[in-house]
């Protein structure tokens, strides 16, 4: 018996990103606020982290809900709708179930079932590993446009009395829509993982507050100074590996726009990659927070929305975190 010959699906050659959209938590909350449960100060949290303000979710919006308006945003940027979409990539730390997975949720908020849907759990590098994954599907030929989401309520994860991440973190969510192109969108995507590290960010559940749980809720906890010292040292070489794979040089692009973390990693980043001044630089941690695998695209919508880059223009990104994990790409911003 003569064994057939399977059809495998291709695609276009190129990719692109779309559309953009971007949902920030509705609350402003000021490093005074939170500066007592720690025992600290408007002026340690700026000096250490760079951060003024973060912005988080009211009460009753969840993770989902951010998620949600972000993605109808970049689904009406790109001039799509709902139906236009084939698969649906959330990348989130926060929803609470492990199944079923947020994104097979959000197609069904968004109009976009019967869509593929999946979570990605790369935490702040989740956005690029769906930036990365999103061009392999449609240049395979698997969909014709991808929503990719990061969305995170860090708030709900946060223990008011912990000084190594709490005063940190933010929530929002950003979305884009990955489509066809008619010339490249998107370079190679450079990403990997140390598990030998996977403490220095982790999960527990020591906080108990008032959750009703004897095991008591699930908060974070971060080794600051090996989590810092690792961003500053080894994610400077990935970027430049994500130039070097795109083709482009550091004086040929417009825009850098890192994981926001820490104001004073982002410092670091900028001097180890020699980025002349032309280059915008996102410092939306500022007033945001760290809002995890929303940062980037959050990050992302204010230098476009200021003014600081325009639509066409070329852009470093790169994501860090829990794992730990990286990822980065050169894309062209919608």
């Amino acid at each position: 018996m003569t064994r057939p010959t399977l059809t495998q699906s291709t695609g276009p050659a190129h990719s692109r990103i779309l559309g953009l959209g971007v949902m920030r938590g509705e609350r402003v909350v000021t490093n005074d606020d939170l500066a007592g449960p720690i025992d600290s100060s408007d002026e340690w949290i700026r000096q250490r982290t760079g951060i003024v303000t973060r912005r988080r979710a009211a009460e009753g919006t969840g993770v989902l809900d951010l998620a949600e308006e972000a993605a109808n945003a970049a689904i009406k940027d790109a001039g799509l709708t709902g139906a236009d979409i084939d698969a649906v990539l959330v990348s989130t730390v926060t929803h609470f179930h492990q199944t079923p997975s947020a994104a097979a949720f959000l197609a069904e908020r968004v109009g976009a079932t019967p869509a593929a849907a999946y979570d990605i759990s790369a935490a702040c590098a989740g956005y690029c590993y769906g930036i990365g994954q999103a061009d392999a599907l449609v240049r395979s030929g698997a969909a014709r446009n991808v929503l990719v989401v990061g969305a995170e309520k860090m708030s709900d994860f946060v223990d008011p009395t912990d000084r190594s991440i709490s005063f940190l973190l933010g929530d929002g969510a950003g979305a884009v829509v990955v489509g066809a192109s008619d010339f490249p969108g998107i370079g190679p995507t450079v990403w990997g993982s140390d598990g030998s590290q996977a403490e220095a960010i982790r999960q527990t559940h020591s906080w108990l507050e008032t959750r009703d749980s004897d095991a008591g809720w699930p908060t974070l906890r971060q080794e600051g100074q090996s989590v810092f010292k690792w961003a500053v040292w080894q994610m400077a070489p990935v970027a430049q590996r994500a130039l070097d794979a795109a083709g482009v040089t550091a004086d040929q692009i417009d825009a850098f726009i890192p994981h926001q973390a820490n104001m004073r990693i982002i410092d670091q980043m900028i001097k180890q990659l020699k980025l002349p001044e032309s280059v915008a630089v996102a410092r939306d941690i500022a007033d945001t927070g760290n809002t995890s695998a929303a940062s980037i695209p959050l990050a992302t919508e204010r230098l476009l929305r200021e003014g600081q880059v325009s639509s066409g223009a070329l852009a470093l990104q790169i994501g860090f975190g829990a794992g730990l994990v990286y990822a980065a790409q050169v894309v062209v911003l919608p």
